[in-house]
């Protein structure tokens, strides 16, 4: 018994095990993922957190769930067939005589128009509305939830399908080699001389950009970013050992490619894809920022800064808009640190 504890507790950790532990050990990394983590999930159930529509209602022993489908004021008493505005005291009041409300702990929605402020718009923080409201009459905080999410559902998605053309592009350059590396090098050295916010601006101009639109447009000029780092961990390793005994042995060129040699690319990569998500970030905030982003009724981090800008009598908006967006930006960098230390061969017998 003695010895199969012992033998047990001297059995080696997996690489990868040493990696989950490296990253562990890197607190400030660890505690940011976990940071950031927490934020995403809140995010993700803003509908139930922050909402101007009641997550149920009971009315007439029939039971509603506003925050699902849209239903008309006149199945609650009212007298017009549009969608129910439940803020309305006299909706409220018609529920409650013959029902009850749930209603998110946030009673405001990004698109929320505030009306009983006691002074004009922008108002400051108060109990109310904690973070204060736009110049537009829309509550901060609200504003601030909706628009991480959807900055961070755009990050996730641009970081993803130019990560996976970047590996593609780069598998083929520096596995073939020759003329295909030589011309596809020429290319991505026009592709990425051309300027890509005059094209974002020009094609605005023609058609109005919506999140997929924005999305298509900067995967077109942003899948570049990978492309050097694939390319050279492949021109490295195909001449080794075991890939000319793969060829030899007659395996096909996509199976040595993406089953043998990509799976050594892949660690210098994953220590990038943080620092890519923290760039992807970075240009939505700039394009809504500069008016060229996602439309003016989604909910946008880099409005907010723009309401910031615009409005440098209240102080409060650029003050929360560059903390949150700081903050964010920071996690990202503290998480990627870490996954780079964590995948650092020199640290912590990895070698």
């Amino acid at each position: 018994m003695t010895t199969t504890i012992i033998n047990q507790a001297a059995k080696p950790l997996s690489i990868n095990q040493l990696r989950i532990k490296r990253f562990k050990q890197n607190r400030r990394g660890y505690i940011s993922l976990w940071i950031f983590i927490v934020c995403f999930v809140f995010s993700l159930f803003a509908e139930v957190i922050i909402n101007n529509k009641p997550i149920m209602i009971q009315y007439h022993g029939e039971l509603y769930f506003p925050i699902i489908k849209n239903y008309p004021e006149t199945d609650f008493g009212g007298e017009f067939n549009t969608t129910t505005n439940y803020l309305d005291p006299m909706i409220n009041r018609k529920i409650r005589q013959d029902g009850f409300i749930i209603w998110p702990p946030f009673r405001y929605s990004y698109n929320t128009l505030i009306y009983n402020t006691a002074s004009t718009f922008p108002t400051p923080p108060s109990s109310e509305h904690w973070l204060g409201t736009t110049d537009a009459g829309f509550d901060v905080l609200a504003n601030i939830v909706y628009g991480f999410r959807i900055s961070m559902f755009f990050a996730i998605l641009l970081t993803l399908i130019t990560s996976i053309i970047g590996i593609f592009i780069g598998a083929l350059q520096g596995y073939y080699g020759g003329n295909i590396d030589l011309f596809g090098q020429r290319f991505i050295e026009i592709w990425s001389g051309l300027p890509v916010l005059f094209v974002i601006i020009l094609l605005s101009s023609i058609m109005p950009l919506n999140f997929w639109w924005l999305l298509a447009i900067t995967v077109i000029f942003g899948w570049m970013g990978l492309v050097s780092v694939v390319r050279a961990e492949f021109l490295r390793t195909r001449n080794f050992d075991y890939v000319r005994a793969a060829r030899a042995l007659g395996v096909s060129d996509s199976k040595i490619m993406f089953k043998h040699i990509l799976p050594n690319a892949m660690v210098a990569t994953l220590t990038f894809l943080p620092f890519i998500l923290c760039g992807s970030i970075t240009t939505l905030t700039s394009l809504d920022f500069l008016g060229f982003g996602l439309p003016l009724d989604a909910p946008s981090l880099g409005r907010l800064l723009l309401q910031g800008k615009n409005n440098l009598q209240a102080p409060w908006l650029g003050i929360t808009a560059f903390i949150v967006i700081a903050t964010l930006l920071s996690l990202l960098i503290f998480i990627g640190e870490a996954v780079r230390d964590a995948f650092d061969p020199n640290k912590g017998g990895l070698r």
